[in-house]
């Protein structure tokens, strides 16, 4: 039986609908978790065909319980995962069991953001930038920043905008470096220029050293106490010399970490007509981004992602072209929820092909720390120069999130992995 094994994964967006493309695609899907409550939740997961809870700090825990599925009879075909941090993790235990076919070195100095940094410290799409290692003199390296600010500061791994801060003085970076160093004692603190102009989203494929632009989507941010992506619009015909600065820096950062094949996204910010990396990572974007596309483009990019990883030329060719806007909602106090209302509402609105709603009754919100807190999305599209941004929007002013704030206190525990 053909099987591919995904290490973790979550309930909805990108990763999920890759468990659900390799269904599609014939394998037997296998699902290592370190989530006991997907155990708990095991119907809500039919696409996952085996859920093994699995320690997932442990290489030798998973290659344990790789073993018992290849025992099993079971011929694993690739170890994947479209979740950080196990990106290149899953690399590292394909090639151990024969199967990877590609180098994944470059995957490891994506989600690292200091060795990101570190590969392209002398390339134009690099900010100013500066690590603080943990017993470095802490007053020394503070000063050295007076002249930078402002900053975002962020720990190596973060993701989601989780752990990431903006400091406008240098009491605003002592305050962010403390909470830091009290929630990872032993991890190196990042300092990055902070930088404006517009924001883009670059989902790309590299295969066979040619890169490919699949999708190029302009981001909305909000600030409140984090940044926070709210809304995607997908560019479907970028003007010509915006695709060739985008595929011009995209191709110049890649070849600076020695991708030769796999996917990846890039946040790019176009500050006074030169390109800025935000961010890179060695996989497609979280959340409804594999929709959008799909929407927008006809193109599965996790099933044509898959297929790159089992050694086949994947299939970018688009089948129509659309536009697409996807609304993320968030709530402005916190509370346990209630109820939802006006979702089927917000379905029927013009132009709306999908609306999601994250939390169930009882789950307590917040006001966004993180892309964790975002509670829902509307997914719109259209064939013609409609406003498609508007109408997702407006279909978003339907849903509203009934809240108990007598009941207020956020659970413990790490409630913010990106969607």
């Amino acid at each position: 039986m053909k099987t591919i094994v995904f290490i973790q994964t979550t309930k909805s967006g990108s990763s999920r609908d890759a468990i659900r493309a390799a269904e599609r695609m014939g394998f037997f899907t296998v699902l290592l978790t370190n989530r006991p409550r997907f155990i708990e939740q095991r119907l809500e997961f039919p696409d996952v065909h085996q859920m093994i809870l699995t320690d997932l700090s442990s290489h030798e825990a998973m290659k344990e319980a790789i073993m018992k599925v290849q025992n099993q009879g079971k011929r694993v075909q690739q170890i994947l995962s479209f979740v950080d941090p196990y990106v290149h993790v899953a690399a590292s235990l394909s090639e151990h069991f024969g199967l990877m076919k590609m180098p994944f070195e470059y995957m490891i100095n994506m989600e690292d953001k200091v060795l990101t940094r570190t590969v392209l410290q002398d390339h134009p799409a690099s900010p100013h930038y500066d690590v603080y290692q943990p017993g470095e003199d802490r007053g020394h390296f503070e000063q050295k920043q007076d002249k930078h600010f402002p900053l975002i500061i962020k720990s190596p791994m973060s993701a989601g905008s989780k752990d990431v801060f903006l400091a406008n003085d240098r009491n605003g970076l002592h305050e962010a470096m403390d909470h830091l160093l009290a929630k990872y004692a032993h991890s190196p603190i990042l300092v990055e220029e902070y930088m404006l102009g517009p924001q883009y989203l670059v989902e790309t494929v590299v295969h066979g050293g040619m890169v490919h632009l699949v999708a190029i989507i302009k981001q909305e941010i909000t600030f409140k106490e984090r940044f926070i992506v709210t809304g995607y619009k997908l560019v479907p015909k970028p003007k010509k010399e915006l695709y060739e600065s985008v595929l011009e820096i995209v191709t110049s950062i890649i070849e600076s970490f020695g991708m030769e094949s796999g996917a990846c996204h890039l946040e790019l910010r176009l500050v006074e007509g030169q390109w800025k990396l935000i961010e890179i990572n060695p996989r497609i974007s979280g959340g409804a981004m594999n929709r959008m596309i799909e929407e927008g483009f006809g193109i599965n990019l996790v099933e044509e992602t898959i297929k790159l990883f089992m050694g086949y030329k994947p299939n970018l060719n688009r089948k129509h072209s659309k536009r697409v806007y996807v609304h993320y909602i968030t709530v402005d106090q916190s509370g346990m929820l209630v109820k939802v209302t006006g979702k089927k509402r917000a379905t029927r609105c013009r132009g709306v092909k999908e609306v999601y709603i994250k939390p169930r009754k009882g789950k307590v919100l917040r006001p966004p720390l993180s892309m964790g807190d975002r509670y829902g999305y509307v997914l719109a599209s259209a064939k013609n120069h409609e406003d498609v941004k508007k109408l997702a929007k407006k279909a978003s002013g339907e849903i509203e999130f009934h809240l108990d704030q007598t009941a207020s206190s956020y659970p413990i525990g790490d409630t913010s992995h990106k969607w």
